[in-house]
């Protein structure tokens, strides 16, 4: 019997015009990840972009699915289906304006699956939502967008590890500056 996998989903919206948007976070998750564990993206299938491999030794699929955000579910449950994984499998990467800058919140989503939201605050200049998560980092956001990719990363290696638990009382709630980030888990 094939060992059982878990599936981390980066998500984010494709294309070039969307990389490095605030609304992309997910995906540079996903792409830290596949860098720091030799993971290759290299599979086009079922509406994403995938690799399996290793992350600590316990077998994992990274997957960015290729549809726009709001329309992710389906191209990230046909992976899903493919390996025959169950929603308890799943471990979802997205943005969230509804946190600071910085601050990652993890939770169970629909009940069932591991969410990791970064924060990546409200605009307070009087922009709409829809036009800020789909435009790049201020300057002072990008001058420590790395540490929050790799505090993120980094809780999603606690929770393949250690579980949801550990992982919510290293992570949740926390900034780069209240973590030590980029120390061995």
């Amino acid at each position: 019997m094939p060992e059982r996998r878990q599936l981390i989903v980066g998500l984010g919206n494709p294309g070039r015009s969307y990389q490095g948007t605030r609304h992309n976070v997910g995906f540079m998750v996903v792409d830290r990840l596949a860098h720091r564990h030799r993971i290759s993206l290299n599979s086009r299938k079922f509406g994403s972009i995938f690799g399996l491999g290793k992350v600590h030794g316990l077998p994992v699929i990274l997957a960015k699915p290729m549809a726009y955000m709001n329309l992710s579910g389906p191209a990230a449950r046909n992976v899903a289906n493919f390996f025959k994984l169950d929603t308890s499998d799943l471990l979802v990467i997205h943005d969230d304006v509804d946190i600071v800058f910085g601050k990652i919140k993890m939770a169970f989503g629909g009940g069932t699956f591991a969410r990791v939201r970064v924060g990546i605050g409200r605009p307070d200049t009087g922009e709409e939502v829809r036009g800020y998560v789909l435009n790049r980092f201020d300057a002072q956001q990008e001058a420590s967008l790395d540490k929050v990719i790799t505090m993120a990363q980094e809780a999603v290696e606690t929770i393949l590890l250690k579980g949801l638990r550990e992982g919510m009382n290293r992570f949740h709630g926390k900034t780069i500056q209240e973590r030590n980030v980029g120390r061995r888990i």
